[in-house]
């Protein structure tokens, strides 16, 4: 899980990987993050090709050093130009300092002014943080669900747990992104507080413990549940863990294919909370 540091650093720069030691301090930025033995790792040649082709592979240094990387891919989705966001990376140091929601935003900048209007990219739907700059933030949704997608990985972040994934949709150019970027947040929190929840849930021994999804709800605004934390679960109880994982794929399963989407999250204590919300999408992914 992310870390913090005592300060935020002064003097982010953020800007494209320019040259050999640039680019090889961001292998080495991806090992910090994911382990060694991660298998998966972005390799210098391609960190170069893809600036060459629309591509971005940006950085946010502080004095100097590589703190942060993003890296992602243009090309067509659905008959449409668009943009797949495949790596956002922050040492451990150095979060919960923005510095990811940056990358972000100059990664929306760079594509707006080569008229991408759509980026995608997919984060694990039990990590509250990530799951709650992506959508609360960031004013993205999510409308896909893709089950163990990158398969087994020999990243200590996956460890022991499939790797189902939620598919974010960034429509950059949308109003709702503009407020976000503006810094205004939605008006979700009288839903959140009123909606029914899909999956209650209880405490035993200060462990949440996943309940039975309720797959027949039919209100226009409702609430899935997931662990505040999903690391610390997994090192404490990584059969609950394992139970979340499966509880949470059967719900947002069931409901994506109703035409609901995520919108929000709202964080707590114990469980933080989705806001899924019944609209006329149906996905034709799955």
């Amino acid at each position: 899980m992310e870390s913090r540091s005592a300060a935020a650093p002064a003097g982010v720069e953020i800007r494209p990987l320019r040259d050999a030691s640039e680019l090889h301090a961001s292998v080495d930025l991806q090992k910090r993050v994911w382990g060694d033995a991660f298998t998966e790792l972005i390799p210098v040649s391609m960190l170069e090709i893809v600036q060459q082709v629309g591509g971005i592979a940006i950085g946010a240094f502080v004095e100097d050093r590589l703190v942060g990387l993003l890296f992602g891919i243009s090309g067509i989705r659905d008959r449409k130009l668009a943009h797949w966001s495949d790596t956002l990376a922050v040492l451990p140091e150095f979060r919960d300092h923005g510095i990811g929601r940056r990358l972000k935003w100059r990664q929306r900048e760079i594509l707006l002014a080569e008229g991408v209007e759509h980026i995608h990219w997919t984060f694990d739907p039990l990590e509250s943080r990530n799951a709650y700059m992506n959508l609360a933030r960031l004013g993205a949704v999510a409308v896909e669900y893709r089950r163990d997608f990158y398969g087994a990985t020999a990243s200590i972040l996956h460890e022991g747990m499939e790797t189902d994934r939620l598919v974010a949709t960034w429509d950059i150019r949308s109003e709702r992104v503009a407020r976000r970027f503006a810094g205004e947040r939605g008006e979700n929190d009288a839903s959140a507080e009123s909606a029914p929840v899909v999956n209650p849930w209880r405490v035993e021994k200060q462990i949440p413990i996943a309940g039975e999804p309720d797959l027949a709800l039919t209100a226009p605004t409702i609430r899935l549940a997931i662990p505040a934390d999903i690391q610390e679960l997994k090192a404490r109880a990584p059969t609950v863990a394992h139970r979340w994982r499966h509880t949470t794929r059967a719900a947002f399963e069931e409901y994506f294919g109703r035409g609901y989407a995520a919108i929000d999250l709202v964080r707590a204590h114990e469980c933080s909370y989705y806001l899924l919300v019944r609209t006329s999408h149906r996905t034709s992914r799955s």
